[in-house]
């Protein structure tokens, strides 16, 4: 059997992927197609933008942090009903964890994925020499499927034909459209990158002009076309498939201060028997009624402390429920929520839950960044010393206590191996995002601590 999927990648980060990636959908979207979107590494952001404009919830393929079985789990599992499936790329195309490799980049995904690949070329300011730049992405590997190019950045139509004529001889494949420099249409961007789109209500005109203009100069049925290929094997029981029984309820925080959650997170909670309960600190919602377990998620709570500041009713809430023992996780914005306040540049302090001491303070220079392998401390009834979890660590705060606390776990990063968060009761915290799928054992733990709770 076949099906249709294809990568947009790029020569570099900034070429235009993400502008190109979420015009194609909204292209597929005004033709009628169902599209799926996938976002290649731990980006939390693109993923927002991709579900505004399918009306499907993004995913991340990401082949470090998982193994090539999980990574071919989610993308069956997400992809499942999409008449097609649009992977954006990440970084440059060969860029991923090793310079030596493809390991980590979205080559490696593409070809795990057995997935064509759209490249997107910053045509500016040459002609011919943008079949040199195609050619030596075809010739660093052989394994991935190149089998077209988008130009952008063009100066006008007639540059377009130029750019054009040089790669389809010298490279065999067709270039399937253009974006003009002065068509682009800024995203705009904060200190995590793109705003996410919870924050921007409405989005459908945004989209629904990106669509048109990428319509106009870029083939939509030639990439179509170009989007077949095999049905992508993987393991025969999806780890993501929900319990019939569920016996717990996660409290699970979400609105525009708390939304980076890998879906996959929430489906293994799903999987093993838990159901997820969402609720909105920021709007005024307290922990709800007989929930077993809190996750306390990432986000951009610095972005709107004065109104979580205010939120008392929350704020005790979700105190009272950490200091009776409920098994609480939170990971970076919600670890921050946790402190006794969030500080910004400007020097504003305000107060939040105050059940960790301490304050978090906002700087303009980025404070951590990276992937990280994870093992928890002794005392971490989430993940074990002797079990090892992937994750991903990126904010522009720096968490300053006075007071001894047990950390959480240890991290290990480009830099070395660090001691990271903090154990408080039966709450876990620190700013490292975890990958469940990446150590499963993390939920198991999780959930029979709730279990133990509740008995």
């Amino acid at each position: 059997m076949s099906e249709r999927r294809i990568v947009i990648a790029g020569t570099g980060s900034g070429v235009g992927k993400t502008t190109i990636t979420l015009g194609i959908m909204a292209a597929m979207q005004q033709q009628g197609y169902t599209v799926q979107g996938f976002k290649c590494g731990p980006d939390y952001i693109d993923p927002t933008y991709h579900t505004a404009v399918t009306g499907r919830k993004s995913r991340n393929l990401d082949s470090w942090m998982l193994s090539h079985d999980v990574v071919k789990d989610i993308y069956n599992h997400g992809s499942e009903g999409a008449d097609i499936s649009i992977i954006e790329g990440v970084m440059g195309f060969y860029d991923g964890k090793n310079p030596k490799s493809d390991a980590g980049s979205t080559a490696e995904i593409s070809v795990l994925t057995d997935s064509p690949v759209i490249l997107v070329v910053n045509c500016a300011s040459m002609a011919r020499s943008a079949a040199a730049i195609v050619k030596g992405f075809q010739c660093l590997s052989t394994e991935p499927n190149i089998v077209g190019v988008i130009a952008n950045r063009v100066g006008s139509e007639g540059h377009y034909k130029l750019v054009k004529a040089a790669i389809e001889q010298e490279c065999n494949v067709p270039v399937v459209g253009y974006l003009k420099r002065e068509q682009e249409i800024e995203i705009p961007e904060r200190h995590l990158g793109l705003v996410p789109s919870i924050e921007r209500g409405e989005l459908n005109g945004f989209f629904n002009s990106l669509g048109n203009l990428v319509s106009e100069t870029v083939d939509i049925e030639k990439l179509y076309e170009l989007s077949l290929t095999n049905e992508l094997q993987s393991v025969s029981n999806s780890m993501f498939a929900p319990a019939q029984t569920k016996d717990l309820r996660i409290a699970v925080a979400h609105d525009a201060a708390f939304n980076f959650y890998y879906k996959e997170n929430l489906e293994l909670l799903e999987a093993q028997g838990a159901k997820v309960e969402f609720f909105s600190p920021l709007n005024g919602d307290v922990v709800p009624d007989e929930v077993d377990g809190l996750y306390l998620g990432g986000g951009f709570p610095e972005e709107f402390a004065e109104q979580l500041a205010k939120n008392d009713d929350v704020k005790q809430s979700i105190q009272d429920c950490i200091e009776g023992g409920m098994p609480t996780l939170a990971e970076c914005g919600g670890f921050m929520y946790l402190t006794e306040a969030i500080e910004t540049t400007e020097g504003h302090r305000f107060p939040m839950v105050g059940l960790l001491p301490g304050i978090v303070k906002m700087q303009h220079k980025r404070a951590a960044l990276g992937y990280r392998v994870i093992t928890g401390s002794e005392d971490n009834f989430l993940l074990s010393s002797n079990a090892e979890a992937k994750g991903h660590e990126f904010h522009y705060s720096t968490y300053q206590c006075l007071e001894p606390l047990s950390y959480a776990y240890k991290t290990k990063g480009m830099r070395g191996i660090k001691e990271e968060g903090a154990l408080r009761f039966n709450l876990v915290a620190g700013y490292t995002h975890l990958h469940f799928a990446s150590c499963p054992e993390i939920v198991t733990n999780w959930l029979d601590k709730c279990r133990e709770r509740k008995m």
